[in-house]
């Protein structure tokens, strides 16, 4: 199996007002905020775009369960489908099924205190 984890691809967490969150970063720390929160943008050891998303969320959002945490990482991987079948068959909690969307394929997984963690193999050039 190639790598498991290549990156950090988001962190996403709820808050009581996403949009006064995402104002207060811009402002106060720079962050170039828009109605999902800041992409940054960085490459990896062989030269490659790569991003990373933080994102705030509602804090009524149903996307982070059945984890009642208060936050998710997202993790950038490689062959999400065969490390999914791995992680599966180590024991680990798989959380619904693969989607796929035009920039990647997403699985969840839950680590053993029970933080729903979302897996991203990116599939665009712009984003590996």
């Amino acid at each position: 199996m190639k790598k498991r984890v290549t990156g950090l691809g988001g962190f996403f967490f709820k808050t009581k007002d996403p949009k006064k969150v995402k104002d207060w970063y811009g402002k106060h720390l720079g962050l170039a905020v828009d109605d999902y929160g800041c992409t940054f943008w960085w490459k990896d050891k062989e030269g490659k775009d790569c991003s990373t998303q933080w994102s705030p969320f509602s804090e009524d959002t149903s996307y982070f369960q059945p984890s009642e945490k208060q936050f998710m990482m997202n993790f950038r991987v490689e062959n999400l489908k065969e490390l999914l079948e791995a992680l599966k068959e180590e024991g680990v909690t798989i959380v619904g099924e693969v989607e796929e969307y035009s920039y990647g394929k997403f699985g969840w997984i839950l680590d053993p205190e029970g933080n729903k963690i979302e897996l991203w193999e990116p599939v665009d050039a712009a984003f590996q």
